[in-house]
C-alpha cells in the first residue's frame, strides 16, 4: 500500500469517502514488545484530530504508572483548558474502574474484567468515545473472563464511527477474523535476553 493508496479497490458500491470514514477495529497481538505503545501512538493521532479518547487497561496493576497515562492525562487537561485536541478518559481495572465506588477493593479479577467490558459495551452503544484503546484485553478473553463471541458481536455492530484498538498476546481467532487491521509483534531481540531489566523511558 504505497503512500496510503490501496493496490485494489473493491467493487462494493462504496465511495472513497465512505471507505475512508469507515470505523476501524485493530488488534495488536504477538509475543513482541510494542503492542500497547503502538496503540497509544494511534490514540495520540486520534487526540490530535479532536477525537474523544477512552483508554481501558485490563491487566496492569494500579501501582504501575506508565508514561503514556501521565502524558494523556496532561493532554486531556490541555483540552479542557484550551479546547485543543480531544477529551481523554483513562481507566485501570487494577485500581477499581472509575465509574464504580469500589476503588482498590475488587479482589475478583474476572468479575472486574466482566464489569469493565459491560461498561465499554454500553459506551459503544451510546457512542461516548470516538477512539477506544482496550489495553491487554486479549487476556480476559483468553482466560474466559469475558465471552469472545459477545465481544465480537458488539464490536461488529457498534454504531457510528468508533475506532477500537485491542492489545495483548494470544488474540482469539474470532477477534482476528473480525478485525480490519491485525499486527503481530514478533520478538527478534530483546535487552532482557541479555539479563537487562526494564528502563525508564523504554518500558515506562
Amino acid at each position: 500500500m504505497p503512500k496510503g493508496v490501496p493496490e485494489n479497490v473493491p467493487n462494493d458500491g462504496l465511495t472513497t469517502r465512505q471507505r475512508r470514514n469507515a470505523p476501524v477495529l485493530a488488534v495488536h497481538t504477538g509475543p513482541g514488545k510494542g503492542k500497547s505503545t503502538a496503540a497509544f501512538g494511534m490514540a495520540l493521532r486520534a487526540w490530535n484530530q479532536g477525537f474523544d479518547v477512552g483508554v481501558f487497561q485490563f491487566v496492569k496493576s494500579a501501582k504501575w504508572k506508565v508514561g503514556e497515562e501521565a502524558a494523556f492525562r496532561a493532554l486531556g487537561q490541555l483540552h479542557e483548558d484550551t479546547g485543543v485536541g480531544g477529551s481523554v478518559q483513562w481507566h485501570k481495572m487494577g485500581e477499581g474502574w472509575s465509574w464504580t465506588r469500589k476503588h482498590g477493593s475488587e479482589e475478583d479479577h474476572a468479575a472486574a474484567a466482566a464489569e469493565g467490558w459491560r461498561e465499554i459495551a454500553r459506551r459503544l452503544g451510546a457512542e461516548e468515545h470516538r477512539f477506544y484503546v482496550l489495553d491487554e484485553f486479549t487476556y480476559p478473553l483468553k482466560w474466559g473472563w469475558v465471552d469472545v463471541d459477545e465481544v465480537v458481536e458488539v464490536l461488529q455492530n457498534r454504531p457510528g464511527n468508533q475506532h477500537v484498538v485491542i492489545t495483548g498476546r494470544d488474540a482469539p481467532q474470532a477477534l482476528i477474523d473480525a478485525a480490519d487491521l491485525v499486527t503481530e509483534m514478533t520478538k527478534v531481540k530483546h535487552p532482557m535476553d541479555a539479563g537487562r531489566k526494564g528502563q525508564r523511558g523504554i518500558e515506562w
